[in-house]
């Protein structure tokens, strides 16, 4: 069975070398082949260049897709393996496109893994984890009001003026700013516009504790399903959500005023413009280190005082391994993909796994990727 591994940019070198030095068979399509030399050639000469065609004549039945490309190749692939009765791993969210193939995978006996990197995936894992222990705990209690929060964020190990750097184009990042927003807040339902419209103070369990700016992204009441909450609990919190360094609003408060203003073809224009120059200013330096921050809390109350309460916490930092945003995106990349060749995952279109026996081996590789990870237990 062979890796077909399309996209090399920087979220993918890590878990793709993991892969290679384990011996595994591993194709590798990239648009730019030279990059590509540059970035494995050390480890393999099995490089083409990226080609639908090509790389439909090279799929056999069994083989695994990985998709680290731009999120519109995603579904072309996906449906590419079902053709081909092979599977499909990508770190990205599900869409609405890539769910209709569902049905089409399940008959076909396709595995189409999404969801698998570090914001989708590292925090599923952590989300499935914690509902689980409180389930089995002897706070348990479906009369018990939960709270659940989950916030993660990249950011520059050694801050500056303004509080962000990007490791690659500024524009999603942008664009992500003009995404509205669902989440639960004290038993209600919250839709915002712009994250900005919704920033709150969080102090994240470390060691040394420390507080950032969050906000709330995306439509996270969906995830209320996928981590197994029961429709009958009492959800006071639902938040999966964005983590800045303090004093990011402040320093990105201009852009705000200028994003709300911006429509149409011109509006378009004038974001990649934007984007270009923040590229420019604020792109990481070779070798200067990132950092990432993942908080994801569970807390059950009973007559208003807690029964259960813990965080599982990640801080990892970029190193001579590789940036941390990179290594905990491709490994667990590289893990679905072993999970993948070894049918530890159900057929149909899947996101990061629930069961224990792959959360806890996934978890216990991730912890070797990361500065510091543990369970906070606040009761005690």
């Amino acid at each position: 069975m062979t890796i077909h591994w399309c996209g090399t940019g920087l979220s993918a070198i890590p878990g793709l070398r993991r892969l290679i030095e384990g011996g595994h068979d591993v194709q590798i399509w990239n648009r730019s082949v030279d990059k590509a030399k540059g970035a494995v050639g050390d480890l393999t000469d099995k490089i083409s260049a990226f080609d639908m065609e090509a790389l439909g004549e090279a799929l056999k039945a069994e083989d695994v897709v990985v998709s680290m490309l731009p999120g519109d190749w995603h579904v072309p692939l996906a449906e590419l393996c079902i053709a081909k009765h092979a599977h499909f791993v990508s770190s990205s969210y599900v869409s609405p496109e890539m769910k209709a193939l569902d049905n089409r995978a399940r008959l076909a006996g396709v595995r189409l893994v999404n969801e698998v990197g570090l914001d989708p995936g590292i925090d599923h894992l952590m989300a499935h984890w914690l509902v689980a222990d409180y389930r089995a705990s002897k706070a348990f209690s479906r009369d018990n009001t939960l709270s659940f929060t989950s916030y993660c964020g990249g950011v520059p190990k050694h801050s500056n003026a303004f509080r962000y750097k990007f490791s690659w184009s500024p524009l999603g990042v942008l664009k992500a700013l003009r995404s509205p927003s669902r989440s639960i807040r004290t038993f209600t339902e919250l839709e915002v516009q712009r994250p900005w419209h919704a920033l709150t103070s969080y102090t994240a369990p470390l060691p040394s504790p420390e507080t950032f700016e969050v906000y709330p992204n995306r439509d996270s009441l969906p995830f209320m399903e996928q981590y197994e909450f029961d429709p009958k609990w009492k959800v006071k919190d639902f938040v999966r959500g964005t983590l800045r360094l303090n004093g990011w609003s402040e320093a990105w408060a201009d852009l705000f005023d200028e994003i709300e203003t911006l429509t149409g073809p011109e509006g378009e224009a004038r974001l990649q413009e934007i984007s270009e120059g923040l590229w420019d200013k604020y792109a990481y330096d070779p070798d200067e280190p990132d950092r990432v921050v993942l908080c994801v809390s569970l807390k059950a109350e009973r007559d208003g005082k807690p029964v259960y309460d813990k965080t599982y916490v990640l801080d990892a930092f970029g190193d001579m391994r590789g940036s941390a945003m990179a290594r905990l995106v491709s490994h667990t990349v590289a893990l679905a993909v072993e999970a993948v060749l070894n049918h530890e995952v159900h057929v149909g279109v899947t996101t990061a796994p629930a069961d224990p026996k792959l959360v806890t081996r996934w978890m216990d590789h991730i912890q070797s990727q990361a500065q510091h990870l543990r369970i906070v237990d606040h009761l005690r």
